[in-house]
């Protein structure tokens, strides 16, 4: 039984650079999903679909701003690679506003939740969000660990993250750019989310500060990535960024969900370190990915998805408010499910990438030194028309799959990559899940059914006798043939009309490769320098 209840309190102690201070304030305890559900309808945050989810707008903005998101510099942050994701802000800055918040949320209603992060025990982090809004403390229940009843008297929160999107700063005299706000502050032990309701800020804000602690204090590598388990126990990770295939590829028949997002993994064992999905929407197809759609229900959260007109139903189809449309749900929403999310040390690692150059072949073995390679490469492509100003394919690199939740030199997270590769029997493999026989526009997307032949290909040990080819641009090998996959597409020069074309193409891809590539080189040994592509 899970410890939510709907409790009311007239004051919650809050910490601050002072000392404990104590808020007064009209505040839900740990409400039940249909508690937060009817409350928000009622306050006119979102609407009911016909599956029972919420679904809400999540007003200005619909995705994150990297661009707005700090972390205060001070002792505790020394380890930290300074950057334009790692935005350093001064203790005073945060002080200022967190005065602000303070003062601004006396009297007002909040919705508290406890929580937990982290699915193994001996490293989970306790920790205590506040909302100014039902709905996104919906969103907190479904995706942190929710504590047992027991669990509650005794409960001791190590962060607090507190998220006002109707709270808004003033640049000019609060020493940030824009009212909106993003602070991760370790000494205080805070993420104060300001400005902006969309609630993967609140998720992502939570993963920075694992992909801190967990590294540093317990040689824990921390990933922005998928898992799943066989029959046989047998663990999976898929890496990837937005809109590579992850949550899609995660949630398979046949095998059990670990995560869709964001894992530790240990000496012994993987584990998640959430406790629900936060799944793109965008063209959600009940045939393609039934998991997700059948996970859609009461309690789920969606979000930027409008209904079709004069009805109820969402309409997943639509693009008219944002592309990147979300719903999260509580793990145990997919069936098949792993409960507590923990598993294995992983026999395979994929590397998943939408390359929209439609070069890179839909299925390839990595060694160690190209698994490190392309691990830190990160790469995707951004296509023509979903992004102003982009009208060809455009590469995009972000280090570990995941640049802009990586406290820590993106070597730090691969160094540690590659000490797991070394310590066990783990296949690396890299999965285009984009195009194929020519560019976005002119070629044409990998099915989903190949690419989901391809995985399970490697998960059951088909491909063990199978001969595999070295593809002399990208140097990976790639197999000549895989059951249920037409062998015609497992070689991407062959699929496009003029080879020559096909080469040109690559080595351009090749080449933004290794200029990317070129940041890492002081970090990297000779062997990991020299595995990836081959440039003219």
């Amino acid at each position: 039984m899970y410890s939510d209840h709907n409790v009311r309190m007239n004051e919650i102690i809050l910490p601050s650079p002072q000392g404990p201070v104590l808020l007064r304030a009209s505040i839900h305890y740990q409400l039940l999903p249909e508690d937060l559900v009817s409350q928000s309808i009622e306050r006119g945050e979102g609407s009911l679909a016909d599956s029972g989810a919420l679904l809400i707008d999540t007003g200005e903005f619909t995705g994150r701003a990297p661009q707005d998101r700090f972390i205060v510099r001070d002792d505790c942050t020394r380890d930290v690679h300074w950057n334009h994701f790692n935005q350093p802000i001064d203790p005073g800055v945060y002080e200022r506003l967190y005065s602000k918040i303070l003062l601004y949320l006396e009297g007002k209603e909040l919705w508290v939740r406890d929580a937990w992060v982290g699915a193994r025990e001996k490293y989970r982090l306790p920790i205590r969000v506040l909302n100014e809004n039902a709905c996104c403390n919906l969103f907190a229940y479904n995706m942190f660990l929710r504590p047992q009843t027991s669990e509650l008297p005794s409960f001791q929160p190590a962060w607090h993250l507190i998220q006002v999107p109707h709270f808004f700063a003033d640049p000019a005299a609060d020493g940030v750019p824009r009212r909106n706000f993003v602070i991760i502050n370790f000494s205080a032990r805070t993420i104060l989310v300001g400005g902006t309701q969309y609630t993967g800020e609140m998720k992502k804000a939570v993963f920075t500060i694992m992909n801190y602690l967990l590294p540093v204090r317990h040689r824990i590598l921390t990933m922005h990535g998928a898992a799943n388990r066989g029959p046989a126990g047998d663990t999976a990770i898929f890496f990837g960024l937005s809109g590579t295939g992850k949550t899609t590829l995660s949630a398979d028949d046949r095998r059990e969900l670990i995560g869709d997002d964001e894992h530790g993994w240990d000496a012994d064992c993987i584990f998640n370190l959430e406790g629900g999905c936060y799944a793109k929407t965008i063209r959600l197809d009940a045939k393609q990915e039934p998991h997700i759609y059948r996970a859609i229900r009461f309690g789920s959260l969606v979000e930027n998805v409008p209904f079709r007109s004069g009805t109820n139903v969402p309409d997943y189809a639509s693009a008219r408010i944002t592309e990147n449309t979300r719903a999260s749900y509580p793990i145990d929403y997919i069936g098949n499910a792993v409960v507590p999310s923990v598993g294995k040390t992983p026999s395979h690692i994929f590397f998943l990438t939408a390359d929209a150059f439609g070069v890179i072949p839909p299925l390839s073995r990595l060694d160690p030194a190209q698994a490190m390679y392309y691990f830190l490469s990160g790469y995707t492509a951004r296509i023509a028309g979903t992004e102003a100003g982009v009208v060809a394919p455009k590469p995009t690199f972000s280090a570990c799959f995941g640049a802009p939740f990586l406290p820590l030199h993106p070597y730090a997270y691969a160094e540690l990559l590659g000490e797991k590769l070394k310590g066990g029997d783990i296949s690396a493999w890299m999965v285009n899940t984009g195009w194929t026989g020519g560019k976005y526009g002119s070629g044409s997307r990998i099915p989903l059914e190949h690419t989901r032949a391809m995985i399970r290909a490697v998960l059951h040990g088909d491909l063990e006798n199978v001969p595999f080819r070295l593809h002399e641009v990208f140097r990976t090998m790639v197999p000549r043939s895989v059951p249920g996959v037409p062998d015609q597409i497992l070689l991407p020069e062959d699929t496009w009309d003029i080879r020559e074309k096909y080469f040109e193409t690559a080595h351009e891809l090749a080449n933004y490769f290794c200029r990317n590539f070129e940041q890492y080189a002081r970090n990297t040994g000779r062997t990991v320098r020299q595995a990836g592509p081959v440039t003219r």
